[in-house]
């Protein structure tokens, strides 16, 4: 049986170039690394339907190839390829390639071997074949066919092999990149927000989660023994490079659970939470230096594309000519290959162009990327768009911020829409404006790779190829309760989107349709970006805009109400330590500011002591309702100390007791009488329990707010007989201290 065919009974086909010297001594010491060249999502569709997503051009340069001069730039000798669909096309490839092949006298390593399992159907599965195999000799670097990187592991290599030597149970090294105030574009995709728990004091990873918007609860539980560690991070700002160091360890961790399909949310996840039972160390190295990112998904991939353009991820921009053959060159915000050619009343900035690409008069082109061989008509405009190889726009189109494939053809005067995905071969005709929503995912295949029937509605009379639609999931009608939505329908659109939410993807996305590159002048393209002020104004992309951060701030708002509350209404013995918790957790995720949290935990206790006086509650008159609201579960009163008020300070007194009164009077039938009766019983019972100090107190009764509008006045009148009392109270103990001071000098 041959090698190929080996390969495709399920095993390896290996390629191997004459060893050196030596080498298979020291075979023991070459470092090597797995390469995961398929991820079994479907995050590409439709493009991978017909090409593997290894393969897809970024930057005209197949991904796979950022992948492999990464490695080989680190040192690798030995690599496997693990290969899942399209097995053949990515194989073809390799051998194919002149730098690549097992076979060149150029390839850097001394081996590279294709893996195949035929039964394979997630990650999980190459991983504990790899671990049959008994490949891996010793420390291994697991990466995704996806990646983009930069950043040296000659120091995190070292410092994994030292807590290896320190402890046999350091199994892991993580790469993570902390965004901060980065410019990169990477640095704020949106979807799934990794949630990483670390001892900061030692980088070890010590839990797992993930969230994103679509998810009902939306905190982390923090497992108990995280508060064991005197001191621990819970990090949303980073990036998860997709590159690990792992030890043999891991492989048979990997193998200990085949429930295990996903290496972050299942592996690191569960391999953490049971850390009691297997004992096994994780660790983290968080850079602030260095690029690392995967092109998992369409935005990310439209991010790192302008993140090369950008000159972020040097040495592996356009003009480094990675792939044997190309010919870019740089100038002045364009990089050109040999032979493209661009009519003079065109206007094309800050764009690429491949080989031969023609560009007719009157078009305009704008942060885009164009393939090698493409046709642009006359008076063409493309903003921010991926045009591959071999396509055609012609005469008098538009396409803004999509995506053509290959050989597609986009007739006269048609309307591309934001966010639409043109897969291989599609044609629209002429005059055709396609919708913009649903967002146009146009195929001549259907999700299980038959011909599709074509639309003529959507493509014209002339076109091919129809809206390529999801497979259905199968429901789980056993299940009673509604499960999270799957968050990989974020991840699916070339444009982040929410819109079934009801809420603007333009409003929210950091792949905004109306893209800022074209305010960079052309000297800040030509100095690579690295002036200060380039660079603070890149800056600016890390912060939200208003609707986002409305946005966020309010499920914070509506979520941290509910739990307090619902944890408030529980009769049940428990303390209030959980509820705490789940508080600070959203807290984390929704870097929700103290006065918001004020805001929440008056809302919950207000809320909670108004239903007290409801009948159906036991209409408890407001003294009792008050009381029974913050004293009936163990810990609430620390906690409204602690968290809700958070300090010594008068004007924090003074700003819980405004939200409390605030509180009152958004409730619904609830009149103002009512609502000032009940505020004065908790600020009489927060003062006894000396949550609340008489200085807060008066120093809010002072405060205009307190009676900005006429039902703010009416509620705050029923404290006064309070404000009073603690008015003379505060006058007597004076004169006490004074008669004391005067006997004091007799």
């Amino acid at each position: 049986m041959s090698g190929k065919q080996a390969s495709k009974a399920g095993g390896a086909n290996k390629s191997k170039k004459p060893a050196k010297g030596g080498a298979e001594d020291k075979r023991e010491d070459a470092l090597q690394a797995v390469i995961l060249a398929d991820s079994f999502q479907d995050r590409f569709q439709p493009f991978a339907l017909e090409k593997p997503r290894c393969l897809l051009p970024l930057v005209n340069v197949p991904v796979i190839e950022y992948t492999l001069e990464y490695l080989a730039s680190n040192g690798v000798q030995e690599v496997f390829i693990y290969c899942g669909a399209h097995s053949e096309d990515v194989e073809t490839y390799i051998n194919e390639s002149d730098r690549w092949s097992p076979e060149s006298n150029l390839c850097p390593f001394s081996s590279v071997d294709f893996i195949r399992v035929s039964d394979a159907g997630s990650i999980g599965d190459f991983l504990r074949d790899l671990d049959k195999r008994g490949l891996i000799s010793g420390d291994f670097i697991l990466v995704h066919g996806d990646v983009v990187a930069n950043i040296p592991l000659d120091g995190i290599l070292a410092r994994h092999r030292a807590r290896r030597e320190a402890n046999r149970d350091a199994c892991m090294t993580i790469v993570l990149r902390s965004t901060g105030d980065s410019p990169h574009r990477a640095a704020k995709a949106r979807g799934i927000t990794p949630v990483f728990v670390v001892d900061p004091t030692n980088g070890r990873c010590l839990q797992y989660e993930e969230m994103h918007p679509l998810q009902k609860d939306k905190y982390v539980k923090l497992d108990e023994s995280v508060f064991e560690y005197g001191e621990f991070e819970m990090r949303t700002d980073l990036i998860d490079c997709g590159i690990d160091i792992c030890t043999p360890d891991v492989l048979a961790l990997w193998s200990e659970s085949f429930d295990y399909e996903l290496p972050r949310k299942n592996f690191l996840h569960g391999v953490l939470k049971d850390w009691e039972l297997n004992g096994k160390i994780i660790n983290a190295e968080i850079l602030e230096e260095g690029y690392g990112a995967r092109a998992s998904n369409l935005q990310m991939y439209d991010c790192i594309s302008k993140d090369i353009l950008h000159r972020w991820t040097l040495p592996y921009v356009p003009d480094s000519n990675l792939v044997h053959g190309q010919t870019y060159k740089y100038k002045r915000g364009l990089w050109l290959e040999d032979g493209a050619h661009i009519a003079k009343n065109s206007t094309v900035t800050k764009s690429v162009l491949g080989k031969t690409a023609y560009v007719d008069a009157g078009s305009t082109i704008s942060s885009s990327i164009i393939g090698r061989r493409c046709q642009i008509g006359k008076n063409v405009r493309i903003e921010n768009s991926y045009i591959w190889d071999d396509a055609v726009i012609e005469d008098g189109a538009t396409v803004l911020h999509s995506i053509i494939a290959n050989d597609a053809v986009i007739g006269k005067h048609s309307y591309i829409p934001h966010g639409s995905l043109i897969s291989y071969g599609v044609r629209i005709s002429a005059g055709q404006q396609l919708p913009s929503q649903p967002l146009p995912r146009i195929s001549l295949l259907t999700n299980d790779g038959e011909p599709a029937k074509t639309d003529i509605k959507l493509v014209g009379n002339d076109g091919k190829g129809a809206q390529y639609e999801e497979p259905e999931e199968e429901e789980d009608s056993d299940s009673e309760d509604e499960a999270d939505a799957d968050p990989a329908v974020l991840q699916s659109s070339l444009i982040y989107s929410l819109a079934g939410l009801n809420i603007s993807s333009e409003s929210i996305s950091t792949l905004a349709t109306h893209d800022s590159d074209d305010e960079l002048s052309d000297d800040e393209y030509e100095q690579g970006f690295q002036s200060k002020a380039n660079r603070e104004r890149l800056s600016s992309f890390a912060s939200d805009d208003s609707a986002a951060a409305a946005l966020k701030l309010d499920q914070f708002h509506g979520d941290a109400v509910h739990g307090l509350v619902d944890a408030l209404r529980a009769d049940d013995n428990e303390d209030f330590d959980s509820a705490k918790l789940e508080f600070m957790g959203l807290r984390l995720a929704n870097n929700a500011s103290d006065s918001m949290m004020r805001k929440a935990i008056a809302v919950a206790f207000a809320t909670r002591a108004a239903e007290l006086m409801n009948p159906e509650n036991g209409g408890l008159e407001p003294t009792k309702a008050a009381g029974k609201a913050l004293t009936s579960k163990k810990g609430a009163v620390k906690f409204i100390t602690e968290v809700g008020v958070g300090g010594n300070k008068v004007d924090l007194h003074a700003e819980f007791a405004l939200a409390l009164q605030k509180a009152l009077a958004a409730i619904k039938g609830l009149d103002s009488a009512r609502a000032g009766t009940l505020l004065a019983a908790l600020l009489q019972q927060l003062y006894s329990l000396d949550v609340l100090e008489e200085e807060g107190i008066l120093a809010w009764w002072a405060d205009s707010r307190a009676a900005e509008n006429d039902t703010l006045s009416k509620i705050k009148e029923k404290s006064r007989v309070l404000v009073e009392w603690l008015e003379n109270a505060d006058e007597e103990d004076s004169d006490e201290e004074s008669d004391e001071e005067d006997e004091d000098s007799d």
